[in-house]
Order: structure tokens, then sequence, then C-alpha cells
């Protein structure tokens, strides 16, 4: 099979650098470290990726994408490919009173059939289902934690007080409240499922003493992470609204701010295992000083040495990204497994294992980082190469 003159050269002496025990050693830690460094890389983003996926699903299935301070029929004069359906709305903060407790709340006043359609809560339903909340009727769904704090289950009866309203009263003035039944219970596994709670949108609009031009508008999106898009056509229109950033921004800021730091650190691990090669080559170099005398007086050019030598170490960095990139692979797919088999059970999403989710176009951009970390780590010391002098090279020889 034909190949370059540089690369059969490049080829030889790797597989001569296994002659001399210390260069064999240094270029074989090299490929081991970049081996390591990239698997590791690749199993830590498909992780983090999972935990962003889980908590995207989980806290912004509870937290509406965008609330628009408007009846839906205004809104619909606003139009976007992210935007999956509008469903009126109401928010109001509130406290839930039992015979034996008080426990703050932040209600949510829904339509039923859109939640069903379009909201994973009705999916995570733990007992009841979003239909039972009819106009009227006063029912309300809540989370399995605050339904465990609280002691109940479906069909106890609650007081809910609506703190942002109060009525007159020959006592005085008190809050709007009145008796709800809890008709459901939802487990989505985020934080909120001790404080979020459901019922029609115009049961909390009597509790609340508004009139029906009062409600606002809740926006689905196809991916709550596309909202500022949406967010500028909302406001190109005039319209006031928040988005779910306003609420749980920090928390998914602070979440890529680790994923960034994670990759950093990996990636440091990468490099400091790329740049041994500079180590090995500098001393294939050195022992190689007669050759490349020879190679120059036979004529080879200057930069058909210096391939050599650059071919010599991205092959190894090459052997490193293939290797690491394959374990990486296995790693990923066998991960859970593999923690069962030695007795560790994280307990964290639903299947009881990690949340792994596999980015293909990361997969490779880490590998092709690495290689490429591999050829300015050789660059030194194939420009070294050009420096040796024949002459002198050869006097001893």
């Amino acid at each position: 099979m034909f190949q370059p003159l540089f690369a059969s050269i490049g080829l030889r002496y790797t597989r001569a650098s296994q002659s001399s025990s210390f260069v064999s050693f240094i270029n074989f830690f090299s490929v081991a470290g970049i081996t390591l460094g990239i698997m590791a890389l690749i199993v830590v983003l498909s992780v983090m990726n999972g935990f962003e996926g889980q908590l995207k699903q989980r806290v912004l299935g509870i937290v509406p994408h965008i609330t628009v301070s408007a009846p839906i029929a205004e809104t619909r004069r606003v139009d976007h490919p992210a935007i999956v359906t509008r469903s009126a709305y109401l928010q109001a903060e509130g406290v839930l009173q039992t015979p034996q407790a008080l426990h703050g709340v932040m209600m949510q006043g829904v339509v039923p059939e859109d939640m069903t359609q379009f909201s994973i809560v009705a999916a995570k339903m733990v007992a009841g289902r979003f239909s039972d909340l009819t106009e009227g009727s006063y029912r309300i769904i809540i989370g399995q934690a605050l339904a465990t704090t609280l002691n109940l289950r479906p069909g106890d009866r609650v007081r809910l007080l609506v703190a942002g309203a109060t009525l007159y009263t020959p006592m005085g003035r008190v809050p709007s409240q009145r008796v709800a039944e809890v008709a459901g219970i939802y487990a989505v596994g985020s934080a909120l499922d001790d404080k979020a709670i459901y019922l029609h949108v115009n049961d909390l609009q009597r509790l609340m003493r508004q009139r029906a031009e009062q409600q606002h508008t809740r926006v689905f999106l196809t991916d709550p992470f596309d909202y500022q898009q949406v967010a500028d056509t909302f406001e190109q229109q005039e319209f006031s609204f928040t988005t779910w950033r306003s609420q749980q921004g920090p928390l998914f800021d602070a979440v890529k701010m680790e994923k960034n730091m994670m990759f950093l650190l990996l990636v440091l691990v990468i490099a400091v295992a790329a740049f041994n090669i500079v180590s090995a080559l500098v001393m294939v170099v050195n022992e190689k000083q007669s050759d490349i005398a020879i190679l120059k007086t036979l004529g080879m050019r200057k930069r058909s040495v210096m391939a050599i030598f650059l071919f010599n170490g991205v092959f190894n960095g090459f052997k490193g990204a293939i290797l690491g990139t394959l374990l990486g692979l296995v790693v990923v797919w066998q991960l859970n497994p593999l923690l069962h088999a030695v007795g560790i059970n994280m307990g964290y999403s639903d299947s009881g294992g990690l949340p792994i989710e596999l980015e293909l176009y990361q997969v490779v951009a880490v590998a092709v980082f690495a290689m490429l970390l591999c050829f300015l780590a050789t660059l030194y010391p194939a420009y070294r190469a050009l420096s040796t002098q024949p002459a002198r090279a050869l006097q001893y020889e």
C-alpha cells in the first residue's frame, strides 16, 4: 500500500521508539493520559447533560415558560414557531390550612384540558387527574411532598387563603378564603412539589376577586430555553410579561457554570497529557540527529523532515483520541449497569440510575479538540528537527 515517505519514516520511528524504554514509557503515559482524559470528559458531559435535562423537565414543567399579563384573546396576534399553545392562567401566593398546620403555597389557576395535553405534571399524577378540576368545584391538585408534609390524601378538605385578596366582614378585613377538596396528587420530583398547587383558573379568579379580563396567558414552548426569541416578539408588541428566568434563572446559570468548569478541568488533563508528547518527541529528535542529517544530505526538503515528526506525534495523539472516544462511549452506555454491579445506586432518576444524555456533536468536538492539542504539541519538536546541521551531526560518524 502506497504511503508518503514522511509517513513511512514516521511510523518506523514510532515503532523504533519502543526500543528505548524511557521514551516508550513517556509515549505510553501520554497516550494513556489522553485516552483517560477524553473518556472522562465524554462521561462527565453526558451525565451533566442528563442532569440539566432532568432539571429542565422537572422544574420548568411546573413553572410557566412565559406568562403574559393580558387575556388569551389579545395575545393571539403574536405568533412564533416555538409556541406550542396558550392557556388562560392566574397565579397567586396563598396559604393552605389543615387542622394541624399551615403551609405557604403558590396557587396556579389553569385550564385542565390544556394541562392534560401540554404539561408534564399531568403525566406524573400519582392519584387523580386534571379533568377532576371542574369549574366551581374548588378542587385542587397538590404535590406528593406537600401531601406527605400535611398528611393529605385525595378527598381530604383543606382551607385556601389568598394573600392578595381581602374581604370586609364585621370582624374586619380577612383574607379571601375557601374550603377546597384535594382531587389529586402529582410527583414530578422537583423542589416545587411542596409549593405548587393547581385549581381551575375560574375558581382562582373568584378567590382573587378579579374579573375575567384580568386573566393572564400561559405560553407553552417547544423548548423552554428558546424563551428569548418569543419574549422579544411579545416585547415588540408592547406586552407585559415574565419568563421562567425571573424565578429559576440563577439555578440554571449555576448548573451551566458547573458544567463549564468541569469541562475546563478535564480539558486541562487532556492538555497535560498531550504536551507529554513534546518531551517524548524531543528525545526522539535527539536520538535521530544522524538520521535527520543523512536525510537532509540526500536532499529531503525541510518541510518533509518536519512532517516526519509531526506525523509521529499526531499518530500517538490520534491513538489516544480514538481509544478515549471508544472507551467513553462504552462507559456512557454501560455506566448505570456498572454502578449497579458494584452496588452503587444513585437513586436520582425514575429508573434509579444517573440521567445520561449523550450528544454526538460533543463527542466529535472533544476528539477533534484533543487531536488539535496533540498537533500543537508536536510543532516545537518538529521545528527543532529543522535546526539539525548535517556536518555537525555526522562529524563523529
